[in-house]
């Protein structure tokens, strides 16, 4: 292809056991999904539908590593979540029962936030973009494919700072599960093979400084693990 500059990257993750990688399109992101975190954010908790928001492809930190702290904040905030990778292009809308038959595979991942952001934006009812969407927001595991591992329904997704737990929880305590989050996407996307989604975070969400390391992981899937480097401007 003839460009008229440099063409990006494309933003990939690995997967685990093989050289090869997982081109990403899209990162849907679902807000208060466990009812713990959504009382601590001051939120209501309700199975109404489902919230939404995205980050960018090349958001991604893949397996982990040096993750930069952003520019803008004092409050950066760690929020561990299971990732689903969409393998499959969805024709329409996805019934439930046919969801997982999309699905890739699994990992881990962090929903990095700039929380003093996100407040202000709230306060003043506008929307929180830069909050969730900016440079290395979205630190993620290897892809463990589906036909490998899939995380049990009340498997434990934890995230340790310092050796530290500071969050931890069964997948069951999800408000929408994988089914339900791929079919309500459906209907407001075209859903793509490449797609990947973040499915919400438990309670405990904190900041991060520099210096930080962090672990996180699904029992009996995947792990990975980094740490969190000075403001690079």
């Amino acid at each position: 292809m003839n460009t008229v500059i440099p063409a990006p990257a494309q933003a990939t993750l690995p997967v685990q056991g093989s050289d090869a990688r997982f081109p990403v399109r899209r990162i849907y992101c679902v807000g208060r999904n466990f009812a713990d975190h959504a009382r601590e954010m001051g939120a209501s908790v309700d199975r109404g539908n489902p919230v939404f928001f995205h980050k960018p492809a090349d958001a991604l930190v893949p397996g982990g590593g040096t993750v930069p702290y952003p520019p803008g904040t004092r409050e950066l905030h760690h929020e561990v979540e299971l990732v689903v990778a969409l393998g499959r292009d969805a024709a329409g809308v996805v019934p439930q029962d046919e969801a997982l038959d999309l699905v890739y595979g699994y990992g881990v991942g962090l929903d990095l936030t700039r929380r003093d952001l996100q407040a202000a934006a709230k306060q003043k009812g506008l929307p929180w973009d830069t909050a969730k969407g900016f440079d290395a927001s979205a630190p993620a595991s290897a892809l463990v494919p589906a036909s490998v591992a899939v995380p049990g329904p009340t498997a434990r997704l934890w995230l340790e700072v310092n050796g530290e737990v500071r969050q931890q929880s069964g997948l069951d305590a999800m408000i929408f599960g994988v089914p339900e989050i791929v079919h309500a996407l459906s209907t407001l996307y075209d859903l793509r093979a490449g797609d990947l989604i973040f499915m919400g975070t438990p309670a405990g969400v904190a900041a991060l400084q520099p210096g930080d390391r962090f672990r996180a992981g699904v029992d009996g899937l995947i792990a990975f693990e980094g740490s969190i480097a000075p403001c690079p401007r």
